[in-house]
């Protein structure tokens, strides 16, 4: 699967542009504020139905219009299939597939599967365990619809409970029926969410490990743990032993909203207060190619690649082995941003890569 060609109206700081790429490595080159990072999160629009850095689509339109579109080609099985994302103020978000309406946004989560490494992707080792389980969540939605259905009913349910949990000491009423009923849905649905989860870690956690390894030579020993309450404890008995405190608290304080992933370094030292910057940038990198080497053996197929500003805080060893890597056979189509149009040349050059450059300057894409 490869993206063909992408088309911009009024998206963010472009008033209209096309630009036509290669199956192989695409760059988009200029200074910082220039738009390169948009046109990445103008394909991010194409394949998930959303911006990777910001979930409010209005904000998306260029300033002093009132809609915005993006359009893009793919080819996948010697197909072309057109596919469409628009927005007007005040209106519902519109996403067409070969001018066809889908019946829900998220049929389309997974069709076109992407993975892109940005510096944001920092908040996965610095932030709560709340981005580590959207990380998860997310690659695991790109193979399987079913999945996210199963984490929204969880969440509604889990809503449910704590009103519930928050109404006791309201009214003072103690509806035990009701909680009884909840806490079976939520055990059922749950679960479901746990064993999946395990079984991704079961999948992904080789591959993290082969792709740091090779990032780094082996220069350090790093380590990726799926935690989880339900690792020990059955979840009904969690949730009758912690009723006592989800009362006090008015919040339900186990279950697998409460997993995280345990990201550490040299043995038992957290990543988060050891590793040098370009040591959890390793750490991230090996993450999100372990993504994709995930999503391309579940779709059986090569999903889209991104590099954000990919270079910044990576010497120039890892720098070679990464683009090496990310350009053998394992890899399909890439884009990557930079400031260094030179720099990207003398790379591919190197490792003997067809690579097609885009210069950046105000919204303006020049090849």
């Amino acid at each position: 699967m490869w993206l063909k060609q992408l088309s911009l109206l009024n998206f963010k700081n472009y008033a209209e542009s096309t630009l036509t790429f290669l199956p192989e490595v695409n760059a988009f080159t200029g200074d910082n504020g220039a738009g390169k990072t948009n046109l990445l999160d103008a394909i991010h629009y194409l394949s998930l139905c959303k911006s990777y850095f910001n979930p409010i689509d209005s904000q998306h339109i260029k300033k002093g219009e009132e809609w915005f579109m993006v359009q893009g080609e793919f080819e996948r099985d010697e197909r072309t299939e057109a596919i469409s994302c628009s927005l007007k103020r005040n209106q519902k978000k519109q996403f067409k597939r070969n001018k066809k309406d889908y019946p829900r946004l998220a049929d389309h989560i997974g069709q076109f599967p992407l993975v892109m490494i940005s510096p944001n992707d920092s908040e996965i080792i610095t932030e709560g365990s709340e981005e580590r389980r959207r990380f998860v969540d997310n690659v695991i939605s790109q193979t399987d619809n079913r999945y996210l259905d199963t984490l929204i009913a969880y969440n509604k349910i889990l809503l449910q409970r704590n009103m519930l949990l928050k109404s006791i000491r309201e009214r003072g009423v103690f509806d035990v029926g009701l909680l009884e009923v909840l806490n079976m849905q939520l055990v059922e649905v749950g679960e479901r969410i746990y064993m999946r989860r395990k079984q991704f870690m079961a999948d992904f956690t080789p591959a993290f490990q082969r792709h740091y390894t090779y990032l780094t030579d082996q220069a350090e020993e790093v380590s990726l743990v799926y935690e989880s309450p339900l690792h020990q404890h059955d979840f009904l008995t969690l949730l009758n032993t912690c009723l006592d405190k989800d009362r006090v608290l008015e919040r339900t304080t186990q279950g697998i909203h409460k997993d995280d992933l345990l990201f550490t370094i040299h043995g038992e030292m957290p990543l988060k207060k050891f590793g040098s910057q370009g040591q959890q940038k390793s750490f991230l990198i090996a993450l999100k190619l372990a993504q994709y080497t995930f999503l391309q053996e579940q779709k059986q197929f090569r999903p889209l690649l991104l590099l954000d500003d990919i270079f910044d805080k990576l010497d120039d060893r890892r720098t070679k082995k990464l683009m090496k890597m990310v350009s053998d056979d394992e890899f399909g189509q890439i884009f990557i941003t930079d400031t260094d149009a030179d720099r990207i040349r003398e790379i591919f050059d190197e490792i003997a890569q067809p690579i097609r450059i885009f210069d950046i300057e105000g919204g303006e894409v020049h090849v």
